[in-house]
């Protein structure tokens, strides 16, 4: 994953599938939510929109559940299973070395903001992040550019400084959408899925 840093002012990370190999978990925890509401999400399905926010899913299936309920419970789910949560070696090398040329780093993720901080923490890497951007913090989340927007925002750079790291087709049009480069990580990690 080499990338010539001199470009850039800061690095912007999505969490899930990007910096920790998650999306199983995620799989797990938001399935278990919904058997309550009578829900059955299908894995094939749910990997096939990676990236896409719990509401956006639930659209998608066309089922009216309370969003909120639904949310705190996949957060409880996953922060028991934070214990177990595995990062991928390759981008945290990467990370440290964007940190060690000076470059401001961030996380800008569509999950809530206290199961993404909670991850940071358990992973040990809160270190290494000034930022952390959640859905919380955006009125659109990914496609839309706005959690990008707002990593750069609080950043205090210029969007078209930061580079983007990311897993998903969602959040690669929403890096492009706000004017940043992106790298897809995909070629480079290799996920428990």
């Amino acid at each position: 994953m080499e990338s010539d840093l001199t470009a850039y002012d800061a690095v912007v990370m999505d969490w899930d599938g990007t910096v920790v190999d998650s999306q199983p978990m995620n799989f797990r925890c938001l399935a278990e939510a919904l058997k309550a509401y009578g829900v059955r999400l299908r894995e094939g399905w749910y990997r096939e929109r990676l990236g896409t926010s719990v509401d956006g899913l639930l659209t998608e299936l066309g089922v009216s559940v309370p969003l909120t309920e639904v949310l705190d419970r996949c957060g409880e789910l996953i922060v028991q299973e934070l214990p177990s949560l595995k990062t991928f070696p390759i981008v945290v090398e990467w990370l440290q070395r964007a940190r060690e040329s000076g470059l401001a780093c961030a996380v800008a993720s569509g999950g809530g903001g206290a199961v993404v901080r909670a991850g940071i923490e358990a992973t040990g890497l809160a270190h290494l992040f000034d930022v952390v951007v959640t859905r919380e913090d955006a009125v659109r989340g990914k496609p839309a550019p706005d959690l990008f927007l707002e990593a750069a925002r609080q950043l205090r750079v210029l969007p078209q400084r930061c580079l983007v790291v990311e897993d998903a087709e969602e959040g690669l049009a929403a890096a492009l959408a706000a004017g940043m480069d992106v790298v897809d990580v995909r070629p480079f990690v290799t996920s428990s899925w």
